[in-house]
């Protein structure tokens, strides 16, 4: 197995005849899904996702993939393949259309949808094309094939992608559902017959590579979320993904039965159900959701919530409710599904909103002490099954952490891939297809691109690391007035802390060191106003550490008159 090394150098130009593989996100991670493919000169962009920032990285909104290799490049991209409406493959995609608002949008009905809605807030409007499952749609240098595949959302689509390099497929996030709800099950003769033609290079989904078995049905939740809802006194608060069709119509299906109305709660939820219910997605019942502002009219034990908030984010319903920051008020005897699995690095959000929630009174129904969700992603018995239909040439592992990618590589070569033709990746590193074999050759830059409220890329990891020590240490400033002329100290020090733990009046044992420190620089001629703040942060920094054991953010403040 061939795998990524830290001196690699920028890929050398591209070998006529050859297809390059660019991945600029979702190797070594769960999120910011995005491809891209080049042959003669034009790319293909398959899917261009978020990532969802984690507890390090404060006052972060998202995170992006970095566009930098592409920039230069807006008018050689052929269209923007869409595999799925989940936002770590979809979310990103208003920020590239900032640069160049007509690239070509390719997906389904739902996916399509999805985004444009999205869009509509960012005021672009797109260039669409609609595909479906058999469709097969030439741009530029690349022929598309699209293939139905099972996940956690309608209309979900794998791309097998040919060029005069060889066929690539790309399967998007899948999972083999024998008895999904509408019917649409992953297309495994469609990849036999792919597989017939010759797979040069399988790119597979590898979020659930390191489970056993196969994954259970959908349907398997709808007797478990029947026993709640017929035990449940009070009301019932559901948080999903606000994209997670298949399971809102479980929870749908179950209050129609149960004689409860629903309410969708938070933007997103409302948009993304109006929009799965109008294209037909999501069966619901006349009568059967209302607006929340109904709510308070009807019986608590008729009442059913859906909200965002599954993962703990701070400001979705769910972590509001728990925080008593949201007109819906928990109260004893309510019962919360969290009908979601947790997403790595999410841990301690979700058991914090699940404290919470366990605090004002009500039951929490989680992954944890019910089977209130399956995955949508295939396990390591669907992926051996998948791999020996396939009979990839090469395999290349996407859409994981680095040890999801080594177990599906693993899978890989437990099925006849040869270890030589299993390429792991990380995010940046560049995968040439040249005479039927997959090699890296090369790294591009593809880091972090933050988004902060409406500033996009603006923040960096020095940034960051400043707002860490910020809320974990605190911030102590000094303000000095020396005269310029003479370099003597006409005001100060005064030194103030927030957020330290230490007292302003502490900091009497220090004056006197600043001062001789500051004295001492004057005599030997030091008077620029940046060494003068260097020396106070070293002198300040140093007598908190000793005194301490404390590593506080310092803010010197030298004025000159």
């Amino acid at each position: 197995m061939s795998h990524p090394h830290p001196e690699l150098g920028a890929p050398p130009k591209l070998p006529k005849g050859a297809l390059r593989v660019i991945p600029l996100g979702g190797l070594g991670e769960i999120g910011r899904n995005m491809t891209v493919f080049e042959f003669g000169g034009r790319l293909l962009i398959v899917d261009c996702g978020v990532l969802f920032p984690e507890e390090e990285q404060p006052g972060i909104d998202l995170i992006l993939p970095d566009f930098t290799i592409i920039r230069d490049r807006l008018d050689d991209i052929e269209g923007i393949v869409l595999t799925h409406g989940h936002e770590d493959h979809i979310g990103a995609v208003p920020y590239l259309l900032r640069l160049k608002p007509d690239i070509p949008l390719i997906g389904s009905k739902l996916t399509l949808a999805l985004i444009e809605a999205k869009l509509q807030e960012h005021r672009i409007r797109p260039y669409t094309l609609e595909v479906k499952e058999g469709d097969r749609e030439v741009l530029g240098a690349f022929d598309c094939e699209f293939i139905a595949v099972n996940h956690s959302i309608p209309d979900a689509l794998a791309v097998a992608v040919r060029t005069p390099a060889g066929m690539v497929v790309a399967t998007g996030d899948f999972k083999m559902d024998q008895l999904p709800l509408d019917g649409r099950l992953t297309d495994l003769h469609a990849f036999a017959r792919l597989s017939e033609e010759g797979i040069d290079l399988l790119l597979s989904d590898s979020t659930n590579a390191e489970v056993p078995g196969f994954v259970p049905p959908e349907r398997d939740i709808s007797n478990v979320l029947r026993t709640v809802f017929a035990n449940a006194p009070k009301r019932i608060i559901v948080a999903s993904f606000a994209s997670h069709v298949h399971r809102i119509q479980q929870i749908l299906d179950a209050a129609h039965e149960y004689g409860r109305r629903v309410a969708f709660v938070g933007r997103s939820m409302v948009r993304n159900m109006g929009i799965a219910r109008d294209l037909g997605y999501l069966r619901v019942p006349a009568g059967l959701v209302v607006d929340v502002k109904t709510l308070d009219d009807l019986p608590d034990d008729e009442v059913v919530l859906v909200c965002t908030g599954s993962q703990g984010e701070p400001m979705a319903a769910l972590s509001r409710m728990a925080n008593r920051d949201h007109q819906i008020r928990i109260v004893p005897g309510d019962t919360v599904i969290l009908a979601s699995s947790l997403i790595p690095g999410n841990e301690n959000a979700v058991y914090r909103v699940i404290n919470g929630l366990t605090r004002w009174g009500a039951n929490v129904v989680h992954k944890g002490n019910a089977k209130v969700h399956v995955s949508g992603h295939a396990s390591a018995g669907e992926l051996l099954y998948f791999y020996n239909i396939c009979r990839p040439k090469n395999l290349m592992p996407v859409h994981g952490e680095w040890r999801h990618l080594r177990a599906n590589a693993e899978l890989g070569a437990m099925t006849g891939i040869p270890k030589d033709h299993i390429v792991i990746a990380e995010d940046g590193v560049v995968v040439d297809l040249v005479d039927g074999r997959a090699r890296i050759t090369g790294k591009v830059q593809a880091g972090y691109v933050y988004v902060d409220g409406l500033s996009v890329g603006d923040v960096t990891e020095t940034s960051l690391k400043d707002r860490r020590i910020l809320g974990e240490e605190g911030i102590i400033s000094v303000f000095v007035v020396v005269d310029s002329s003479t370099g003597k100290i006409v005001g100060g020090p005064n030194v103030h802390a927030r957020g330290s733990g230490i007292e302003d009046s502490a900091f009497d044992a220090v004056l006197p060191k600043i001062d001789q420190a500051l004295n001492k620089s004057f005599q030997d001629g030091v008077v620029d106003a940046h060494q003068l703040q260097q020396l106070i942060r070293r002198t300040v920094g140093k007598w908190v550490s000793d005194t301490y054991r404390r590593r506080p953010m310092i803010l010197p403040v030298v004025v000159e008159v």
